[in-house]
């Protein structure tokens, strides 16, 4: 498998119908370079099921989707797809679809029931080690994703979740099982996907987990949206980097792998042609992209959140941002 080296690279998951003017044109895999990717994706706690089988324990999806509106419909991931034991037929259908990629996430909570203080979960590591031995079978690459949302419920509860620089110890040692069990099949990670989703929805507005929010943004019993989004973000974003480091350091050159990060992408455009709705466009997208970008390329947050928030938006020490600085592999972007 040839993956590009330049810096970011950008993997696209195309469907295979495309409108041109008004007429309907089938692609063709023609059309497309050698080791482009045509994949699918999941993440574990939509898919997988399974909730507390063979020693995996709860996570904060768990709780969270049990706890009477906070989802609309009522529903929960206790069943979900029943990936965790359907995972064979639901290859069968990736293949039959003729897609040679398939981006998962790792549940936490399955590997390390109890994080880093606990026991490594041997049947969860062995079930990963399954997925990925019959995707390859099939003749699928696994992009692996190492956080889709879910952690283990026992380290909200220990650390308020990612409101504590303790979680980056935490996630550090999570990858790092990751990488060693996983690592020499696996050539695509992500540490985390959509980041910038968890600290707006988590932190700010309080509709996931942690559900934490203050007026005027939401009415959650705990939280304080002016200033918590920025402290869980700034702790996912040095988890990303530390991982990063040590998977460059220990693996990368024997596994052969890439490392990055996917964000949330929306497009802002000006409302109208003024200079005031042009700033507007830009706020908007140094708060939602950049945010979670700049750091990776400048080593620090956007200047205009930088001059906005004052002291709310957390410092990046000189030797955070030398290692923020040397980058992701790629930039994944969900639009």
């Amino acid at each position: 498998m040839e993956i590009s080296t330049h810096l970011p690279f950008f993997i696209l998951l195309l469907l295979g119908l495309s409108f041109v003017g008004n007429s309907l044109e089938q692609i063709s895999r023609g059309l497309f370079p050698d080791g482009f990717l045509f994949g699918t994706a999941s993440s574990s706690y939509q898919f997988e099921g399974a909730i507390l089988e063979d020693g995996k324990s709860l996570s904060n999806w768990d709780i969270f989707s049990h706890k009477p509106g906070n989802i609309k419909s009522g529903e929960n991931g206790d069943i979900a797809d029943d990936h965790y034991h359907l995972y064979m037929d639901d290859i069968e259908l990736m293949h039959s679809l003729g897609v040679n990629s398939y981006r998962f996430s790792i549940s936490w909570a399955r590997i390390l029931p109890g994080g880093r203080t606990g026991d490594i979960n041997p049947a969860g590591i062995m079930f990963y080690n399954k997925l990925i031995d019959a995707l390859l079978l099939r003749g699928i690459h696994p992009f692996v994703t190492l956080n889709h949302f879910d952690i283990p419920q026992v380290l909200e509860d220990r650390y308020g979740s990612w409101l504590s620089s303790q979680m980056q110890e935490e996630f550090v040692y999570f990858a790092e099982i990751c990488f060693r069990e996983l690592g020499d099949r696996v050539k695509l990670w992500a540490t985390f996907n959509e980041p910038n989703v968890v600290a707006k929805y988590g932190y700010l507005m309080g509709t996931y987990p942690p559900g934490r929010c203050s007026a005027p943004f939401g009415n959650c019993s705990d939280g304080n949206s002016d200033i918590e989004p920025f402290v869980a973000a700034h702790n996912i974003i040095l988890s990303h980097a530390k991982a990063v480091y040590n998977y460059r350091k220990h693996y990368q050159s024997k596994q052969g792998g890439r490392i990055g990060i996917v964000v949330h992408a929306v497009m802002y455009e000006p409302l109208k042609e003024e200079e005031a709705d042009q700033k507007a466009a830009e706020r908007a997208h140094a708060f939602f992209v950049a945010w979670f970008l700049d750091p990776f390329f400048y080593g620090d947050y956007p200047s205009e959140m930088r001059r906005i928030l004052g002291h709310r938006l957390p410092i990046f020490s000189a030797e955070e941002s030398k290692k923020l600085k040397h980058g992701p592999d790629f930039i994944g972007v969900n639009h």
